[in-house]
């Protein structure tokens, strides 16, 4: 892909980046899993695991895609506030049920 000059360039989604996220998303579920086993708050199952890998993984990757594709920062910033905010509704949601 070519860029002219004194245009930002749109940064590759590339592979490293996807397993950057998967790697951080495991270290972020061994934070609960580790609570469970020496016996702390956490009273998590399969699910919730389950669950709460497919959110942190899809935040991460649709952070990374709009990294790689939006131009501006300004478009970055309001596109990770979206994603971001998204994210903490819906787990909010299957935490407590705050719209029931």
């Amino acid at each position: 892909m070519k860029s002219t000059p004194g245009s930002p360039s749109v940064k590759p989604f590339s592979t490293r980046n996807v397993l950057r996220v998967l790697y951080v998303t495991g270290a972020l579920l061994l934070i609960p899993l580790a609570s469970m086993l020496l016996g702390g708050a956490f009273n998590w199952g399969v699910f919730d695991f389950v669950a709460a890998a497919v959110l942190l993984a899809g935040t991460g990757v649709a952070l990374e895609f709009a990294r790689a594709r939006l131009r501006s920062r300004t478009s970055r910033m309001a596109a990770g506030a979206v994603i971001v905010l998204a994210l903490l509704i819906v787990w909010a949601e299957l935490a407590v049920g705050i719209f029931h």
